[in-house]
């Protein structure tokens, strides 16, 4: 009867772990998605202060024309942590923008980061092939015109178009308020794919190279970004949208 006993025993211990082992990698993976959630929304706030503040702001015109939307908010401000280090990034779809892959900028890799109390950065990628080599390498390393400070809407964006079709990426910051066109050459960003994982069960690579089905459709609790982006995104050359986008952002 002992023997039994001792089997019995070790069934019950052995079944117990398991359930704790489950449940703690739910708790994990339960964890990841309300981080993906404020990821997200985060960005959106980001993203919306900065299109709010209509005198400068990133011109509609250059949005409309943009493959993908960047986000790092409020880097340096919590990079210790790594939060400050997060970022998103939306592609362009058939159907608006795409649900959220989440990205790191590494530590150290953006200069102000290091010295600025909270600043956001925003990077509009032109081309596929800056979306589909955004992990690859160093943002501009080996050519020095794949990347370039953004013009503003209010101070020179009359340069917009020029810029756009010379530029693989443009990029921005905004701290205290103060937003422009910002040099990020040299930035190295890696893939976040504990939240990419959890979300979409798909890693960053594949999301963003076009090896996976994507994020199109991804979880609705993760796309408060990119209805944000939707909102102040208009057609390339739609004069009459973008005079209706920036006044609606005025008042």
């Amino acid at each position: 009867m002992k023997p039994a006993a001792g089997v019995a025993a070790m069934a019950c211990t052995v079944f117990v772990a398991a359930a704790i082992t489950a449940g703690a990698r739910s708790s994990v993976k339960g964890d990841r998605l309300i981080a993906a959630a404020e990821q997200s929304e985060r960005a959106a706030r980001s993203f919306e202060a900065v299109m709010q503040a209509h005198a400068m702001a990133i011109p509609p015109d250059l949005l409309g024309r943009a493959k993908a939307v960047v986000v790092f908010p409020r880097t340096g401000k919590r990079a210790d942590s790594g939060d400050g280090s997060r970022g998103v990034v939306s592609r362009r779809t058939n159907t608006g923008w795409g649900s959220p892959v989440f990205v790191r900028v590494s530590a150290g890799s953006v200069g102000p980061q290091r010295r600025a109390a909270s600043t956001d950065y925003f990077l509009l990628l032109m081309t596929d092939e800056s979306v589909e080599e955004l992990l690859n390498d160093r943002i501009g390393s080996g050519n020095q015109a794949a990347v370039a400070a953004g013009p503003v809407v209010g101070r020179n964006a009359g340069a917009e178009g020029d810029a756009s079709s010379r530029t693989a990426i443009l990029s921005y910051s905004s701290r205290r308020g103060l937003f422009a066109g910002v040099d990020v050459r040299g930035i190295v960003i890696e893939p976040d794919d504990d939240l990419n994982l959890a979300v979409y069960n798909q890693t960053a690579h594949d999301l963003l190279g076009g090896r996976a089905a994507g994020s199109e459709n991804g979880s609705a609790f993760v796309r408060s970004f990119p209805e944000t982006v939707d909102r102040y995104t208009i057609a390339s050359g739609d004069v009459t949208a973008r005079t209706a986008v920036l006044h609606t952002v005025a008042n």
